[in-house]
């Protein structure tokens, strides 16, 4: 296996080994940083498309690390979620929270790499992707994902973008202290990586968020911390009607469709 492929698995199995020893009992809503994703709208935006679509479909939790998503997607009425990561102890806590969610006869959480998916052409109806791309090589994988997606299907993704100076400088910070790994902090999505996806699907389209709200983050557990980051938000709707502010975005989120074959 690639080395950075086992730097990212060993800093993911670090993670995960950190956030158990941090949790007691079950936190099925937050992530290894005891964050809540669906405090952001970007977030809200995806489990909104999500509940309206996957309905009685096969879905695939791409990079689904501590089964956040997966039990999100099972109980919103999926027909089976599949979940794939390379980091062991992050699927060993998301079998543990299926099991706690009782969802755990509608999920089945696999190891392997997203770049060499292990699945027959035309497996999965819908693929949710919520920042694995970093940590990809997307010439590897875009082809895999458009193999496995049915011709009406499609590819949901929520990445961070890395064109804003600021929060570059913020990752430049977290890579130092440990917190990302260089490929991750190297690789966040661009503008330039959208559009080699659209050479692989030939439908898609792009929505931005959190052009200023991104330095709420840290109040969000604090008191009156939601209430800033709802009226950030309220002015990123308003700043990313002009279009070259877009790409300074924090999120896009990005729904693909027709997988060229």
């Amino acid at each position: 296996m690639e080395e950075r492929k086992n730097k990212e698995i060993e800093y993911y199995n670090r993670q995960a080994g950190e956030y158990l020893k941090k949790i007691s009992g079950e936190k099925t809503g937050a992530d290894f940083e005891g964050f809540t994703p669906l405090f952001l709208n970007s977030y809200q935006f995806c489990y909104e498309w999500l509940a309206k679509n996957v309905r009685g479909k096969k879905v695939l939790d791409y990079g689904c690390g501590n089964g956040i998503h997966s039990i999100f997607l099972a109980k919103t009425g999926a027909e089976k979620v599949t979940g794939i990561d390379l980091s062991e102890k992050s699927l060993e806590i998301a079998k543990s929270r299926a099991k706690a969610a009782r969802v755990e006869d509608k999920i089945e959480f696999l190891l392997m790499d997203c770049e060499g998916l292990k699945f027959q052409g035309n497996s999965f109806d819908i693929i949710f992707d919520e920042g694995t791309f970093s940590s990809l090589d997307l010439k590897k994988a875009l082809p895999e994902l458009a193999r496995v997606l049915r011709p009406q299907g499609f590819l949901l993704g929520i990445e961070t973008l890395g064109h804003n100076p600021f929060t570059n400088f913020k990752r430049k910070i977290n890579k130092i202290m440990g917190k990302r790994t260089g490929w991750a902090e190297s690789h966040i999505f661009q503008m330039k990586d959208l559009k080699l996806a659209k050479n692989y699907f030939n439908k898609g389209e792009s929505h931005f968020f959190h052009l200023i709200s991104w330095v709420s983050f840290p109040l969000i557990n604090f008191p009156g911390g939601k209430f800033i980051l709802k009226i950030l938000e309220s002015l990123d709707k308003i700043f990313l009607n002009t279009p070259i502010l877009k790409k300074y975005a924090f999120k896009i989120v990005f729904i693909f469709s027709e997988p060229k074959k």
